[in-house]
């Protein structure tokens, strides 16, 4: 079940009888010690067993609920498992699964439940919820921890034997033998012949002795030198005794345990302290003899069990109520609420929460403390934490420090050392903290520079001073305030960026950043020098006009000019005398004649298909046919396919082979691709045909024919749509003259395309518009014949 611990929802559930009741709450008690599972992950099979464990208890409907609750289960989960509970019994699953919406959604308060004993409840949770923060809870609480005592161990030396121990004595040497005898209630063993040993009290060492003494009448010389014969007693099987817990314990009682217990075990057996139960004051109990006081935050802080003493039989273990608790919350590592002793100061309590993280704010501590009539807020400074005496209800909170510096400045900017600063000796003014920062920069403006201020309303301001001047000591120097901000900038930064630009028949076009000195030789080689089609002789300069603009008419803007540079790139005197200006652009052209070879493919059924060069712009179709060597037998001339783009383009290469100065016969361009397909003996049929299919060609064949071939038309075809596409990309529709549609020739290779009938439902008429219509044409029908039957009489 989803465990509760923040909110307590309003408890809704459909009436039950109290028997109901409390076989639920029995249910949710036992199931909640093993797992707290999910209501809804329970089957009805795990239902049924809790059912017949929750017959058998013998616990109040009270108490039970209260377990439930306390192990952090809330009312709405209470309502959920009580409807799983009718459902299962009834046998209905269904039923279960509408129960649990049902329980979501019901706004029926529970069935003889008062508003008293719901408020109740909800203080049962608050108090656990409190209990859960106490420190040392939840060594109690969790299953991973059980002080279970060690039966493999060795026995103890300082055991003390008791009745119902059972002992084992092995007898080897030169006789072999083995007694397993358990003690009395008197307190004795018997062995064969012997008489009884009393053993009652002793040590397992001390017992040895006694009982090896008495084996010398049966083993003469037993455990002696050269005797040959030997003894070995050790403890079997122990016995139990019972010890009872009282006082502040979650489960009170008497319980029996096994006689190597120590406290710890009988504590975690009761479920330790209750809510109102001391951990430092636990005091165990011996013949009305308080033989030890175990104070827990001992093995909860230092793992020491120097107290966790061995219990005997009737032992009584007593927790006492605590005195004084105190909570610690903040910036700890452990904020719980700890119970602190009468000798102990805030700086034990402080130990006790794991001291403080690293953003504590250890100025001071804030303590609400409660007096004879309301609260009271207490500062507690550094200086007193060693003596300051905690009071019980005193609830101490560690702040968390202030994300801000109390003698930081920076400087950014053009320094060689940029960053945040202390204000400290030898860092108090501006210029004591450029030297902080190694200096300034050689491109550093210094004309001008800013310190960013805050006021004391925290209102920004900028102060202005002359760089310069100060580090000649020509102005005085500037105090530096807390979070000042320097910023000293480059001359780079107060302008443009400069670069110039090369385009056109280099390697590496692109932009490049302009230093003084710079020509267009440099540029070109920065650019990985010229592509192999560059032209030296006409590279072009433009260039921005700012002041000089002589020899420039009114209306021109820009200064173009033509240069020639060395091909090798070989440094000259005339190249010195060109130098670049920011933001010029370098434009270097192409050769006159200069072109990549491009070549055209041409596939299928010609003689040597494969790549062609084109030699000169005026090559065609016509010519990459003579170059392939013509046509291989069986080429479908009519089918062929002209490819630019990877796009299709319709030609009708029989007129170009009849006559290349037709259209058709296209001028080449680089990566054209013309296909030549084998001869194509059919004709495809596509749409809206009862069985579409290919078909072999016959010359004296209609498009009808085809169609009828392929079963004819569907009830969805567009018949005044049939078109034919041609082999060659080439398409012909369907015409029309009066009501008679002529469809179009068919050739080899062709497909015929029967498109679909658009839908026009959305524009039919209903039948009640249609018989509408057909009574008004009858009407006008009606009055025509009158009026012309008029007409005649006249």
């Amino acid at each position: 079940m989803t465990r509760i611990l923040k909110s307590i929802p309003t408890i809704y559930f459909h009436s039950l009888s109290r028997l109901t009741i409390l076989i639920f709450l029995s249910l949710i008690s036992w199931y909640s010690f093993a797992q707290n599972p999910k209501v809804e992950s329970l089957s009805d099979d795990q239902i049924k067993e809790f059912l017949q464990k929750a017959q058998a208890s013998g616990m109040s409907e009270a108490q039970i609920e209260k377990a439930a609750l306390m192990q952090g289960y809330s009312p709405a989960d209470v309502a959920k498992m009580r409807e799983r509970i009718n459902a299962t019994a009834s046998g209905s699953k269904a039923s279960a699964t509408a129960a649990v919406d049902a329980s979501r959604k019901t706004t029926t308060p529970v069935s003889g439940i008062t508003k008293i004993e719901e408020e109740k409840i909800k203080e049962d949770i608050v108090v656990s919820q409190v209990k859960s923060n106490v420190f040392g809870v939840s060594m109690f609480a969790k299953g991973g921890l059980s002080f279970e005592p060690d039966m493999r161990i060795a026995t103890p030396k300082n055991y003390q034997l008791g009745p119902d121990d059972e002992l084992n004595i092995d007898i080897f040497g030169n006789a072999l033998d083995n007694y397993k005898v358990k003690v009395s209630t008197e307190g004795t063993i018997r062995i064969l012949n012997l008489s009884p040993i009393y053993v009652n009290g002793l040590s397992i060492e001390s017992a040895s002795e006694r009982i090896v003494g008495r084996l010398r009448q049966l083993y003469q010389g037993i455990n002696m030198p050269g005797s040959g014969v030997s003894a070995q007693i050790t403890l079997g099987s122990v016995r139990s005794i019972k010890v009872t817990i009282t006082g502040e314990v979650t489960k009170p009682g008497s319980y029996t345990v096994s006689s190597l217990a120590t406290v710890f075990n009988a504590l975690y057996a009761a479920g330790g302290p209750s809510e109102n139960g001391s951990f430092r004051n636990i005091r165990v109990i011996r013949d009305n003899k308080v033989v030890r006081i175990l104070d827990l935050y001992d093995f909860l802080l230092r793992a020491d069990q120097k107290d966790n003493i061995r219990l005997q039989d009737q032992d009584v273990i007593r927790i006492a109520e605590y005195e004084t608790r105190v909570e610690v919350a903040g910036e700890v590592k452990r904020p719980m609420i700890f119970e602190v002793e009468k000798t102990e100061n805030l700086k034990d309590v402080l130990r006790f929460a794991g001291g403080f993280t690293d953003k504590a704010y250890t100025y001071t501590i804030g303590l609400q403390r409660n007096t004879a009539k309301e609260l009271k807020l207490i500062n507690i400074s550094q200086e007193e934490v060693l003596t300051f005496v905690p009071q019980r209800g005193d609830r101490y909170t560690i702040g968390r420090i202030l994300e801000r510096f109390e003698n930081r400045v920076t400087i950014k900017g053009a320094v060689f050392r940029e960053g945040e600063f202390a204000i400290e000796t030898g860092t108090r003014t501006v210029k004591e903290l450029i030297k902080k920062a190694e200096g300034i920069r050689e491109d550093a403006f210094m004309n001008r520079a800013t310190i960013t201020r805050h006021k004391e309303d925290n209102d920004p301001i900028v102060i202005a001073f002359d760089l310069g001047k100060l580090m000649r000591g020509e102005i005085e120097d500037i105090p530096l305030k807390r979070e000042d901000v320097i910023t000293i900038r480059s001359i780079q930064s107060l302008r443009e960026q400069r670069v110039v630009t090369i385009k056109g028949e280099v390697n590496k076009e692109g932009k490049y950043p302009y230093v003084e000195g710079l020509t267009i030789a440099d540029l070109i080689v920065l650019a990985n020098g010229f592509s192999d089609g560059a032209s030296s002789s006409k590279i072009e300069l433009a260039r921005r006009v700012e002041e000089d603009t002589t020899g420039l008419p009114t209306n021109q803007n820009v200064r173009i000019e033509t240069y020639d540079i060395d091909k090798n790139l070989k440094i000259r005197t005339e190249d010195a005398k060109i130098l670049l200006q920011p933001y010029d652009r370098i434009y270097v052209r192409k050769l006159p004649r200069y072109e990549d070879q491009l070549a055209v493919n041409i596939q299928g059924e010609v003689k040597y298909p494969g790549l062609y060069t084109i030699k000169d712009k005026g090559q065609r179709i016509s010519d990459l046919l003579a170059l392939a060597g013509g046509f291989k037998e069986g080429a479908f001339k009519e089918g062929a396919v002209f490819l630019r783009d990877s796009t299709q383009i319709a030609i009708n290469l029989l007129k170009v082979l009849q006559n290349p100065e037709v259209k058709d016969n296209l001028l080449l361009v680089g990566g054209d691709v013309l296909k030549i397909p084998r001869e194509n003996q059919t004709v495809k049929l596509t749409g809206e045909v009862l069985n579409p299919v290919s078909i072999a060609f016959s010359a004296g064949l209609s498009t009808k024919d085809y169609i009828a071939q392929a079963g004819g038309f569907t009830d969805k075809a567009a018949k005044r749509r049939v078109f034919v596409k041609y082999a060659n990309g080439l398409s012909d529709k369907t015409r029309h003259y009066w009501f008679f549609n002529t469809y179009p020739k068919v050739t080899q290779g062709s497909e015929i395309i029967i498109p679909t009938m658009p839908d026009d439902s959305n524009g039919k008429m209903t039948t009640t518009e249609k018989v509408a219509l057909l009574g008004a044409v009858s009407s006008v029908s009606l009055i025509i014949i009158s009026i012309r039957n008029a007409l005649k009489g006249n």
